[in-house]
């Protein structure tokens, strides 16, 4: 302890050292000169030349979406079912493909929500995208590290043809759903993937093509399982879903995948929202809505209660922060669980 060489001795720096190191801001620079002290951070970045990202950008219009209505080159607006029960007129509307309508005896509602997406249709709408990706495509920009020839995915010879036929939606949908159901990965993932995938589209100026999209795909969803779940699937996890893959080329592919990315794994919550219901007019376009039932008992005190938990927590932030609350004190919960007035048959 008394040893004048030890680490001890200098652990202070000397305080005329402070003095020296003080930060040059740009407004107190020459024109033309910029400094290097302030480094923007990776969310704030804006977009060059015009081009808005809009896997980063809300207001801008996701690709798939704009993809799904070209038809032959030309740009086609889907009529929604609404339309097209209109156009048949009162007297000749047929039940097929109509949507059911609530009343007051029968509330009709689907599972999914933005928070919680269902799982199946939200693969299912993935899926969907990819495939417009890869249909609609513009032109045919590949990187070796996505092609299926120089890296395949099983030990089954890959034919000759691989780069010049369109997968169907459901070969599309099944090696999507493969991979979910045996990482166990969630709905929030599936999204987050989409993404990815359309961030790798305007960073790398790639696309989706035959040849590549297993390898792209897989890719996003690997990155998109670290980023979002806690509990994040191992690369050698996916090895024993892909048994022929080996765990270097699984490597290989996330470090190319990130550079790709220029390390940008941010997902704003405004981003994830547009993504999720593009997803859903996706759905209405093509017949694929989420499937609506009947409103139970057991749902309604469900959503009672998450609904109650998120007002609870407002009214006492509020509270908090000395705000009046001009409703009604029954809102509040005080003296034990608030008991429902809906009367549910």
């Amino acid at each position: 302890m008394g040893n004048k060489s030890s680490c001890c001795a200098y652990s202070s720096p000397p305080p005329e050292r402070k003095a020296k190191e003080v930060p040059v801001y740009e407004e107190h620079l020459p024109e033309g000169n910029q400094s290097t002290n302030n480094i923007q951070h990776i969310s704030e970045r804006e977009t060059t030349d015009g081009d808005a990202d809009p896997s980063v950008d809300p207001s801008a219009a996701t690709i798939f979406l704009e993809r799904s209505k070209v038809e032959n080159g030309v740009i086609t607006r889907k009529r929604s079912q609404h339309q097209i029960a209109q156009q048949h007129g009162s007297s000749s509307i047929s039940v097929t493909g109509l949507k059911k309508s609530s009343s007051c005896s029968t509330i009709y509602l689907d599972d999914s929500t933005v928070s919680q997406p269902n799982l199946k249709n939200t693969v299912k709408c993935v899926s969907l995208a990819i495939y417009y990706h890869i249909k609609n495509r513009q032109s045919e920009r590949r990187l070796d590290i996505f092609d299926e020839k120089l890296h395949p995915l099983t030990r089954d010879p890959v034919p000759d043809e691989y780069d010049i036929h369109n997968p169907e939606h459901r070969q599309i949908y099944k090696f999507v759903r493969t991979l979910f159901n045996a990482a166990q990965l969630t709905a929030e993932c599936a999204i987050i993937t989409l993404v990815y995938l359309e961030r790798l589209l305007t960073y790398a100026e790639l696309d989706i093509a035959p040849c590549n999209w297993k390898r792209m795909v897989l890719g996003a969803i690997l990155l998109a399982s670290k980023v979002w779940d806690d509990q994040a699937v191992w690369n050698v996890d996916y090895c024993q879903i892909l048994k022929d893959i080996t765990v270097e080329d699984m490597n290989e592919l996330e470090r190319q995948f990130l550079e790709l990315l220029q390390f940008n794994i941010n997902v704003p919550s405004s981003v994830y929202a547009k993504y999720y219901f593009d997803l859903r007019t996706l759905a209405e376009a093509n017949d694929l809505s989420f499937p609506t039932e009947p409103l139970s008992k057991e749902r309604a005190q469900k959503l009672e209660a998450m609904s109650r938990v998120m007002q609870d927590k407002v009214t006492a932030e509020a509270l908090k922060n000395g705000m009046k609350k001009w409703s009604s004190m029954d809102n509040i919960s005080q003296g034990g669980p608030r008991r429902s007035i809906a009367i549910l048959s």
